[in-house]
């Protein structure tokens, strides 16, 4: 996180902090749970920058004995809670409105619209700011997710609390709330997911057999056995495998045929990091996908 990204990120948890407030008194004056629900992903929001924020200055801490990868993966996991809380607050709204359906309350209608009009344009310019770096890290784009569900959210809510005021149907507040919580679930899921299997070092959707065959095209290389590919951080890509090469390979050579190879993986598939392991004839009956019992 650059100087430029720190600001960006100081002027989002500035905007969500003012939102979440306005949209807290005006839920309670109001009677509305779709804009206290508003405020709540408003909250968590801010947590989810703060957190963001922490993990990327965890991130950038040097490598050292005990951590010999370094700290980048405290993004990811900063994720990965984030994911979490958010799916915990979508099932508390869901219920809530559930509930809301046989107990309706009072609404006041224009109070709920002045306030959401402020929700909905803090949550744009949000969206707008984190949008750039949103392609770039996974955390980010965690954020701005958050920051388009909330921007969806007001929408919906400006236009129900038009609705309750020149219709008067209250109940089109637990329908808001409903969708709402539905949403922000599919979207945590999401995020979630792609942090977990960053975490649980799995494949990131690269195709192990083009893998194959990019290094044997090399003629000195018979085999490849025991690969792990897996995504260390937003940036980084890993891969490491045993391969098998002619016995009468200099050492020179053979360094020279790793680097060969790991330049075109890099080119290929965007692996960024590759360690092979040269053999002759051991592990030449071996699978390309090592089972456990061989580890």
């Amino acid at each position: 996180m650059n100087a430029k990204s720190t600001k960006s990120y100081m002027w989002v948890t500035i905007l969500n902090v003012a939102v979440t407030a306005a949209e807290f008194v005006g839920g309670f004056l109001s009677g509305s749970l779709a804009l206290l629900s508003d405020a709540v992903h408003n909250l968590t929001d801010v947590a989810s920058i703060v957190l963001a924020y922490i993990a990327n200055l965890i991130a950038k801490k040097h490598k050292n004995e005990h951590k010999t990868f370094g700290y980048k993966r405290a993004e990811t996991l900063a994720a990965y809670t984030n994911g979490v809380i958010l799916i915990l607050i979508s099932a508390y709204l869901f219920a809530e409105a559930i509930q809301r359906f046989s107990k309706p309350e009072v609404i006041e209608g224009k109070l709920m619209f002045a306030i959401s009009l402020v929700g909905l344009a803090g949550n744009l310019f949000s969206m707008l700011i984190l949008m750039r770096g949103a392609k770039k890290s996974l955390n980010a784009r965690a954020l701005f997710l958050n920051m388009l569900s909330d921007t969806l959210s007001s929408v919906a809510v400006v236009a129900g609390s038009l609705v309750i005021t020149y219709f008067g149907w209250k109940l089109i507040d637990p329908i808001l709330t409903l969708a709402a919580s539905v949403m922000l679930f599919k979207e945590a899921i999401e995020v979630t997911k792609d942090s977990a299997d960053v975490l649980m070092e799995a494949n990131p959707d690269l195709d192990l057999k083009a893998i194959e065959e990019a290094v044997l095209s090399f003629k000195e290389v018979k085999r490849l056995h025991h690969l792990h590919v897996w995504r260390y951080s937003d940036d980084t890509i890993m891969l490491d495998a045993h391969m098998n090469v002619d016995p009468d390979l200099s050492a020179q050579r053979i360094e020279e045929l790793s680097q060969e190879i790991a330049e075109r993986l890099k080119t290929e598939f965007g692996i960024n990091h590759v360690t092979l392991q040269a053999e002759c004839g051991r592990g030449m009956d071996e699978d390309l996908i090592s089972s456990d019992k061989e580890n």
